[in-house]
């Protein structure tokens, strides 16, 4: 069967092997974050419907599954925000019902939990990772851009409140952008969030890959130790780089191979690697990283994006 919601399973630097299921078009999302590797929303809502025909994503997963392959988790992800579809409970259900060795995880930029109803179908899962960029409303504007009805306060309380009803782990991720939400102040008032929704873990993150925009430059390792010592949480984890993940097996193989004899032929952007090799943007994201740290690849600037071109031994 060839799948169109399923990709991976893919090497991931917090989950281990994991399956993923994309839940919406790409780049439709609540957020347009200037530091997203999938690239600029398209469709900047908070809409939700079925995207995808629910049954549909549920005989995909049946078939990808029912030789129960190792997996470390099943994952809610892509390339826009997965709570924004309405039959997120439904499949966590079936998954549960029929496959239950396996670990299910949500990664979501949390700025859906203000609903109800969301929040009530997102409690089946088993690890949620939302975002929490900042705690001050200017700030959130300027990195996650998002839709006019989301101000910073009904996102951050709608993540507390799920944190209240929900049994399983909550691992908080906060993607710092140098100059914007690094400074004492922000990460201040983020400890007060933090406090509330009292997740097992805080785990700092930044820039991988080429952002939406230009001129955001990762953190450096110093300022992101820094900043792990301002958090008052007891777990704060730095999340790895490429060159501390190129000793994992799992990032070599037949996709890095493929990613580099696509690029060989000539220069592509993340979105023409995807169209040629058919593989989902996440999946090749994951690679990315890891062959520009080992060499084999350059990134340059064009008008369509970023290119990727492979180095010749």
């Amino acid at each position: 069967m060839e799948y169109k919601y399923l990709f991976g399973p893919v090497p991931s630097r917090r989950l281990g092997i994991s399956l993923g299921i994309d839940l919406v078009p790409p780049k439709t999302c609540s957020y347009n974050c200037i530091y997203c590797e999938c690239g600029k929303t398209t469709n900047l809502t908070i809409t939700r419907k079925e995207y995808f025909p629910t049954d549909n994503i549920i005989e995909e997963l049946d078939d990808a599954l029912e030789k129960h392959p190792h997996l470390d988790y099943i994952t809610y992800s892509g390339s826009g925000e997965p709570t924004l579809h309405t039959g997120i409970k439904e499949i966590t259900k079936f998954l549960k019902k029929k496959y239950p060795e396996y670990k299910i995880a949500l990664l979501t930029n949390g700025s859906m939990f203000w609903d109800e109803n969301v929040r009530k179908e997102c409690l089946g899962i088993d690890l949620v990772i939302p975002s929490l960029d900042s705690s001050v409303d200017e700030t959130f504007k300027k990195i996650d851009r998002p839709h006019r009805e989301l101000k910073i306060d009904k996102v951050n309380n709608g993540i507390i409140k799920f944190s209240q009803e929900f049994s399983g782990t909550i691992w908080l991720e906060i993607f710092i952008v140098p100059g914007i939400n690094d400074t004492i102040s922000e990460i201040e008032k983020m400890n007060e969030v933090i406090k509330k929704i009292k997740p097992e873990k805080v785990q700092l993150n930044t820039l991988d890959r080429p952002g939406v925009v230009s001129w955001i430059k990762p953190a450096s390792d110093d300022s992101l130790k820094h900043i792990s010592s301002l958090i008052t949480h007891k777990n704060v984890e730095i999340a790895k780089k490429p060159a501390e993940r190129l000793s994992s097996e799992a990032f070599y193989g037949d996709v890095s191979e493929l990613i580099l004899n696509t690029i060989k032929r000539r220069p592509c952007t993340l979105e023409d690697i995807s169209e040629i090799t058919a593989l989902h943007i996440n999946e090749i994201n994951k690679y990315l990283g890891v062959l520009v740290e080992k060499g084999l690849i350059s990134e340059s600037s064009g008008k369509r994006g970023v290119f990727y071109s492979a180095k010749e031994k």
